[in-house]
């Protein structure tokens, strides 16, 4: 098993070398919205993983993911040959690509924010004029003659550790 750290910089190297080649050196127009934002390698530097997305072509457009795979599929010898020239390391790793689920973890984490904030709101409105149940001051205020400490009646001793005790030496 390689080093960890060396793993991370190979994957670093791969996701760099990928998103170059579809950027210049690949000519399928099905990799134009293509972006490559992540990529694994497993602890024996055999296999890689590369994560990307796939933007719409316009603004109201949804991805074509399915025509993106496809694409990718297509180019994976093209790559692979590529990740293997640029890398130079003694086996070209194999090439997995999976689409990044990240945009839409997103895009469910905002929704949950945003139905947490709009119950804050409720709450706050509801709360708004609202007065506590019970007492004003919860709190039992000292009877005439007593210290605030000695409020539930128990005495303590001269030192004030313990209870008080007799003076006759009772124990």
């Amino acid at each position: 098993m390689a080093d960890p750290a060396r793993a991370q910089r190979l994957a670093k190297r791969i996701a760099t070398i990928v998103a170059t080649a579809i950027e210049h050196d690949i000519k399928d127009p099905r990799l134009d919205y293509v972006t490559v934002t992540d990529a694994r390698v497993t602890g024996d530097l055999h296999d890689a993983t590369v994560f990307y997305t796939v933007r719409g072509a316009t603004i109201d457009a949804e991805p074509d993911y399915a025509a993106a795979a496809a694409g990718l599929e297509k180019a994976k010898g093209q790559l692979r040959t590529k990740v293997g020239a640029g890398t130079g390391v003694r086996f070209t790793p194999t090439l997995r690509f999976e689409p990044d689920r990240v945009p839409e973890a997103v895009a469910s984490m905002e929704a949950l924010l945003a139905r947490a904030r709009e119950q804050d709101e409720r709450v706050a409105a509801a709360a708004k004029g609202a007065r506590p149940a019970g007492d004003p001051d919860p709190y039992k205020p000292a009877r005439d003659g007593e210290d605030e400490s000695d409020a539930d009646g128990a005495g303590t001793d001269a030192d004030g550790t313990g209870p008080a005790r007799e003076a006759d030496g009772a124990r």
